[in-house]
């Protein structure tokens, strides 16, 4: 079928983790610009004091794709999806392999259904170039920060180019560890509950917990495992209260302080290693993709030290820096201007996917 003028439309499929997303979004070679259309989706939740496992994370997908998938064009107002889209675009990885798996087949339908080309996209690359998109961020060190991925970025000769990561787990999913630990809900997300208990604390007891730099890269492991400790000690206190033992004021300390001092501490390493990236490559701006960027204490730490540096820090609210579809659509549609196709044999997906793998042939 003949393909309508006009600006190019795309549907992105995002599914890397726990959220199947389904985006759609335009963009108008003639003027440059872009218009969202619709961005749904859809979390996975588990009990208080689990994680997400990989089999039941691709069940949720597929029970909800198809539902998503036509609420999205429903939204966008796309009653022809042959004619009207451009591409499907998917995630290609990082991610967990089920749930990647589940959505790479369901796009494979799409495309073979609708007629359409595939672009496999990099989920990370999605983060940055929606980042960029709604910000109007121009060349700043970007912080990559999720469940699965701790990353400090800065853009050179079409790549996006890793100054620094996490040697171990990722800055989230340490926070979502630890919120198993203290069996917080994880609806709508550990990491936000986190956030909220830390505010109670208003920072009256810090407490003492192990610090990972090295260089531009950083580790989280450790600190977990010192506050998985911490709370043990807490379990204990409140035991001997209730039996009607005595306990110091002083050394008391509640859930509230212990996830304060948790982010106070990670995110203090971020903000170091950021800063220190922000220096070598001479740039004054921050970008700050992925879930844990949702996080308002991160921002304002980061705005602190951004502003010491006469710089500035652009970040997103959760509509965009939490997995979605349309970053998948955005970045998936500027590859598909520059040529990129994803051949059908080649729609395959990937747990391990570097940010520095992708050729970013659409900026300078």
């Amino acid at each position: 079928m003949t393909k309508q003028p006009g600006p190019l439309l795309a549907i992105g499929c995002e599914g890397s983790a726990n959220k199947l997303g389904i985006g759609i979004i335009s963009h108008d070679p003639a003027t440059g610009k872009s218009a969202i259309l619709a961005n749904i989706r859809h979390t996975f939740v588990s009990p208080p004091g689990t994680g997400f496992l990989p089999k039941d994370t691709a069940r949720h997908h597929r029970a909800y794709f198809s539902q998503l998938t036509k609420s999205a064009l429903a939204s966008a107002g796309i009653t022809d999806p042959s004619t009207q889209l451009s591409c499907v675009c998917y995630t290609k990885g990082p991610g967990m392999g089920a749930p990647l798996q589940s959505v790479a087949v369901a796009a494979r339908t799409l495309s073979l259904m609708w007629d359409l080309p595939l672009v496999g996209v990099n989920h990370c690359v999605g983060h940055i170039e929606m980042g960029r998109e709604i910000t109007g961020a121009e060349n700043p060190v970007v912080l990559y920060v999720s469940g699965g991925n701790t990353q400090v970025i800065a853009y050179a000769e079409r790549r996006y180019r890793i100054f620094g990561e996490a040697l171990d787990i990722a800055v989230g999913n340490c926070l979502d560890r630890f919120a198993r630990t203290l069996s917080i809900s994880n609806d709508p997300a550990p990491g936000y509950n986190i956030e909220l208990l830390a505010r109670k604390s208003a920072g009256q007891k810090l407490l003492d917990l192990p610090y990972t730099v090295k260089g531009m890269d950083c580790s989280f492991s450790g600190i977990l495992t010192a506050a998985d400790l911490l709370a043990a000690q807490m379990n204990e206190q409140q035991e001997k209260i209730a039996r009607g033992e005595e306990v110091n004021e002083e050394d008391r300390f509640g859930p509230e302080d212990l996830c304060f001092s948790l982010q106070e501490t990670v995110f203090a390493m971020l903000v170091e290693i950021t800063e220190r990236a922000m220096a070598h490559v001479g740039s004054n701006q921050v970008l700050i993709v992925g879930g844990v960027g949702c996080n308002e204490r991160l921002q304002e730490m980061m705005g602190q030290m951004a502003k010491e540096r006469g710089g500035s820090v652009f970040a997103t609210d959760e509509r965009f820096c939490i997995d979605n579809g349309i970053m998948i659509a955005h970045a998936g549609l500027l590859a598909y201007e520059t040529g990129f196709r994803t051949p059908l044999e080649d729609s395959t997906c990937t747990q391990r996917f570097r940010t520095d793998e992708v050729y970013v042939k659409w900026r300078d």
